[in-house]
Formats: structure tokens, sequence, C-alpha cells
């Protein structure tokens, strides 16, 4: 699956946020956003997710037009979104929330299952914790729930929205390594979204840096780690 937003212009309560954005994720790359808090890293998200609308420009996935589809049409297309701030339901149980991201095939017991063993594997803590009322997790924990709640929807575009925000360092690294792992190992594609750009660029095929609504910079991850820029705005260098 691929993905390409073309000249995207977003207009929210007046205000031009996202200003003749494009990028693109080809089929099982890994690809990071980044840029300052208020750039419009989350804007560019949840307007392809379809929870914003586009006043102009267009989004595509494999050639067809999404950006006009309703956000439970492009969630069943296979693009999905991890949100900023975890959002769970808090007063539900682990296992709960998790069964929330199956909704798509919610009658079909044994794939729900089979889903539920695999986010189990990549987050065991999880399973020891199903019974547990999910506002009684620590922050890590929840961002760990989060993930899963999205993966078990089966995306084949995973976008994750500021993965790092309020955790530890220790957390961070372990949560990013995971995100690596769902990319090379599980063929997943993802469209990492952070103000933790040294986090995420380490870790990405190719990124974008977003500035005030425009993408002012596009190259590796690698090459933009080395981006003099980037050191001195985003690295302290």
């Amino acid at each position: 699956m691929n993905l390409k937003v073309k000249n995207l212009n977003v207009v929210l309560g007046g205000l031009h946020i996202l200003h003749d954005v494009s990028m693109k994720i080809d089929e099982g790359e890994l690809v990071a956003v980044v840029g300052a808090n208020g750039a419009g890293k989350t804007t560019l998200l949840r307007t392809i997710s379809g929870i914003e609308s586009a006043y102009s420009g267009t989004i595509t996935l494999n050639g067809k037009e999404i950006h006009k589809m309703k956000a439970s049409e492009i969630a069943c297309s296979g693009v999905n979104m991890v949100p900023q701030g975890k959002q769970l339901f808090s007063r539900m149980t682990v296992l709960e929330n998790i069964k929330m991201g199956a909704y798509q095939y919610r009658k079909d017991k044994a794939r729900m299952n089979k889903r539920i063993d695999y986010v189990f594997g990549m987050f065991p803590a999880l399973e020891k914790y199903k019974d547990r009322v999910a506002g009684t997790l620590s922050g890590g924990e929840q961002q760990m729930l989060t993930i899963s709640r999205c993966l078990m929807s089966d995306p084949k575009i995973l976008m994750v929205d500021e993965l790092s925000l309020g955790l530890a360092p220790k957390i961070v690294d372990m949560l990013m390594k995971i995100v690596h792992k769902l990319n090379k190992e599980e063929g997943l594609s993802v469209i990492l979204v952070e103000q933790n750009v040294y986090q995420a660029l380490k870790i990405a095929d190719r990124g974008y840096v977003i500035e005030n609504g425009v993408i002012t910079l596009e190259d590796t991850g690698s090459a933009l780690l080395n981006n003099e820029h980037v050191r001195i705005a985003y690295l302290g260098l």
C-alpha cells in the first residue's frame, strides 16, 4: 500500500494550518514527520485519517482518492492512527479497550482472538493487566494499550502521533523499538509524527520537516539527522 498527499491545504477555525503539503509513504517504509509543537503535524495525520477535512489538494491510497471519504471508511481501508494523548476508555478494562479496536470484525470471534494473541505477544505486560481498569495503568502502559487497540484493526499503514509525549526516556526507547519492529519485521508501513526529532529520524527510512504548516525539508532519516538546520533548530547541536 502506498499513500500520497499532494498540495494539501487545511483551514480550521479560519486559520490556514497546512500550506500545499505534499508527502508520500511507499509500502514497507517508516517515514517520520518532525517539527515543533504547533507546526501542523497532528493536523496532517487527522486529515489523512478523515477526522479533519481538506480545503484543497488530494490524498490517495494506491491511486484511489480518499480525502472525501468518511473516517470509518478510511480506517477500513487499512489506514489507522494511534492518537496523541492516548485517548483510552479509562473506566474500561485493558481487554475491553483492546477489543474496541476490532470494530470491523467484532462478530468474527476467531479473528478477534487471533489478533488479541498477537497484541499480547507484542506487549506481554498488557496480558498480565488485561482485567485492570485502563485508567490505573502507568503512562507507558497506556501508550502500549493505545498502540495495541490500533493494531487490532490489522492496519496496513500505521500512523503514530507523538509517541513520546509525556513519557520517560527509557519508555520512549522501548516504544520506538516496538514501532521499528512493527515496520521491519511485521511489514507495517509507518508514519511517525514526533517532536522528539532525534528518536524519530534515528529509525526512519525517510523524513519530512514541517514548520508553520509547510514542508521545508525532505530526505533520508540519516541525512536529516546530519542536516545543519535540523541539528541547530531541533537537536541543539
